[in-house]
């Protein structure tokens, strides 16, 4: 099975939502990421700033309709 990016995508839609959330009680990327992301997620500052960038819930949907696709030709078949 080829590799796919899935994972990835459902991890920072996790960090988004957290960052989401405690931005409504107030506190700055930089405090959310020192406090909340860090120490669960062991990523870089740049690369939590690189994630709150990323679309990730459209780009997941984008691969469950292809996995969905493949797995309709395979039906096809019975």
């Amino acid at each position: 099975m080829a590799y796919s990016k899935k994972n990835k995508y459902k991890r920072i839609i996790d960090i988004q939502e957290i960052v989401k959330q405690y931005q409504n009680e107030g506190l700055s990327n930089t405090k959310i990421f020192e406090l909340h992301i860090e120490p669960i997620y062991r990523i870089s500052k740049r690369t939590f700033d690189e994630y709150l960038g990323v679309p990730a819930q459209r780009e997941l949907k984008k691969i469950i309709e292809q996995e969905n696709l493949q797995f309709k030709l395979f039906d096809d078949e019975e």
